[in-house]
């Protein structure tokens, strides 16, 4: 019996010879490098506990000081409280170390359908969408003083801020995962273009609107409706969008 061998070429089916439950088995398989990069990641930070908690209390100190207050501790309320502040704080550090695991799995999951020329273009997006959200997260955590400056000065001099772990970590991850989601803005701009769905000339006859949607965007996502944090949104964002104009001329050109 002669038995035919496949050629190195044909090791991996293309994505037009490839059935459904092969698309899905390669969709798994990516997922769990995923989950497996984000656990790896949480368990890191679960074990850097101690400097990473001080790093997120600095904000909280530095508000306090700016405030000419002087205990920046925060309490634990309930029991359970500690424990669940450290596990948030493991969740959130174990996606941000997993991030570009995840960005890099959907860029080989994705790269075979694409051709060959729009493959050059695979890599500079991944590195551009890590570099972004980085950026975002880094710009969340330095606004963050300014808005618990504003959010406990509010309440007047005569009162005393008691913070937990929950609600005050709670607060900073959800802004350091929106302003990195929000720099992500220029990416999906750039992307538009190049697919051909939206061109240059249309965002500049767009820009006014484009300013106004921006501004009312950040006003409603940002969690601690602070004028710091929004205008912190809002100002890169317009950046973005102008800088989106001339990338995409660039590339097209």
């Amino acid at each position: 019996m002669v038995r035919t061998m496949r050629r190195p070429s044909e090791a991996r089916p293309t994505p037009d010879a490839m059935t459904l439950f092969e698309h899905l088995g390669e969709l798994r398989s990516r997922l769990i490098v995923c989950l497996v990069g984000f656990v790896v990641g949480g368990g890191v930070t679960y074990g850097l506990y101690n400097p990473v908690y001080d790093a997120l209390q600095h904000p909280y100190c530095t508000a306090v000081r700016e405030l000419h207050r002087h205990n920046c501790s925060l309490f634990i309320t309930q029991p359970l409280e500690g424990f669940t502040a450290r596990l948030n704080v493991s969740a959130y550090g174990g996606l941000i170390i997993a991030l570009p695991i995840i960005l890099y799995e959907m860029w080989r999951f994705v790269t075979p359908g694409l051709k060959a020329n729009e493959r050059k273009y695979a890599l500079p997006f991944v590195f551009a969408t890590v570099l972004l959200f980085a950026a975002g997260g880094a710009v969340a955590y330095f606004i963050y003083p300014r808005a618990l400056e504003f959010l406990i000065g509010s309440s007047g001099p005569h009162t005393t801020s008691i913070l937990s772990p929950s609600s005050y970590i709670g607060l900073l991850g959800a802004l350091v995962l929106i302003f990195g989601i929000a720099f992500e803005f220029p990416v999906v701009l750039v992307a538009l273009e190049l697919a051909g769905v939206i061109t240059s000339a249309g965002l500049r006859s767009f820009r006014r609107w484009a300013i106004l949607l921006i501004t009312l965007f950040s006003a409603i996502i940002t969690p601690s409706s602070d004028p710091f944090s929004m205008l912190a949104l809002a100002l890169p964002m317009v950046v973005f969008y102008e800088a989106s104009i001339l990338i995409g001329r660039l590339l097209k050109k």
